[in-house]
């Protein structure tokens, strides 16, 4: 037990002795994701990692930060705070392994209005549930108590991420071709993304968070809480164990199908996209009715049933889809890349 306690300081509402509660209650989570390559232990002033070069080259690292968003709201109100970690961290780590590189180790920050050991070991268990999806190691954090500055029951969260590669693996998509397909990965429902507008258009600050909905199966904060789907396994076991040819993958988070399918494009590449090609979840048929929202516009904003795209050879297409299934995955082919204005074409 630390000997640090200040008076004048918790007068001012900072209650340094939780800080060192919440520490020995988020251990047991860290533990479960330490990997080989990490040096140091919880408590230090920084994480340490000695990465595993083996079969490396040119080793590259690639960094990714992100939060959670205004989901967190959602969190709040439903008092549970147990998947919004995973949620930090995939947006993160999906970010990392659209080049190719495997996540090795993960940082979070937590701020709040009070610093409450149980709910902070709450948080960070489903950081670390992330980063054991991910495959790296939670290797350090920070929770800063900032009264006045949050509410008393509110905090948010950010994370870091850092992963490798050897440069001649990278994908960067600019092998991307005329006739490569393209094939989607099936999301869990909204993950983290556009949740002002749902906020907005399911009314969830006056919404029964609890009461069963038969068109989702669940109730409306189950369904809105349901974590980002993390796809660091499948590729790596796609690229790395499997030595599949991928020349392009994207991460569909903010802007939905029409900010993040060009990210993965090359100039003189176009990818049209069926719409039909995967099912879209219930969710975001509630949200549109609810709205009156153009059908454009939801593929603008949300994911739409699809977390994860990637382009591949079609002469693959076989083999990669029933990898993916191996992999857990619910695959759908969605399209294809031709030549053209860089861009995504949807089509209805």
């Amino acid at each position: 037990m630390s000997e640090s306690f200040s008076d004048s300081y918790a007068a001012a509402g900072v209650d340094v002795t939780a800080g060192y509660k919440a520490v020995e209650l988020m251990k047991k989570h860290v533990e479960r994701t330490q990997t080989p390559e990490v040096m140091s232990s919880i408590g230090g002033f920084g994480g340490m990692v000695l990465p595993d070069l083996t079969g490396i080259a040119e080793p590259v690292l690639v960094s990714g930060t992100d939060g959670v968003g205004t989901k967190l709201k959602i969190a709040f109100l439903a008092d549970k705070h147990d998947t919004v970690g995973i949620d930090c961290v995939a947006m993160c780590v999906n970010d990392i392994a659209c080049c190719g590189a495997r996540p090795m180790f993960f940082l979070d920050y937590i701020a709040c209005g009070k610093n409450k050991p149980e709910r902070i070991a709450e948080i960070v268990s489903g950081v670390a549930e992330g980063c054991v999806r991910g495959s790296c190691a939670l290797v350090g954090g920070e929770t800063a108590e900032m009264p006045g500055f949050y509410a008393e029951d509110e905090y948010d969260i950010a994370g870091f991420a850092v992963g490798i590669v050897d440069r001649k693996r990278m994908i960067d998509g600019s092998r991307i071709k005329d006739g490569d397909i393209i094939i989607g990965l099936a999301s869990t429902g909204v993950h983290s993304n556009g949740f002002s507008l749902v906020r907005k258009l399911l009314d969830v600050e006056n919404a029964d968070l609890k009461e069963y909905q038969p068109e989702l199966g669940c109730s409306l904060g189950d369904e809105l809480l349901k974590p980002t789907r993390i796809y660091c396994r499948t590729v790596t076991t796609l690229v790395d164990k499997l030595g599949i040819d991928v020349h392009g993958m994207c991460h569909i988070t903010g802007g939905g199908f029409y900010e993040n399918v060009p990210r993965m494009l090359p100039d003189g590449i176009r990818a049209v996209i069926s719409t039909t090609g995967a099912p879209v979840p219930p969710i975001f048929n509630m949200l549109q009715e609810r709205g009156g929202i153009d059908t454009r516009e939801m593929y603008n904003t949300f994911n739409m049933g699809i977390g994860y795209m990637l382009a591949i050879d079609r002469g693959v297409a076989g083999e990669v889809m029933e990898a993916l299934v191996r992999c857990g995955e619910r695959p759908y082919v969605l399209g294809s890349c031709v030549s053209g204005e860089k861009g995504v074409e949807l089509k209805w």
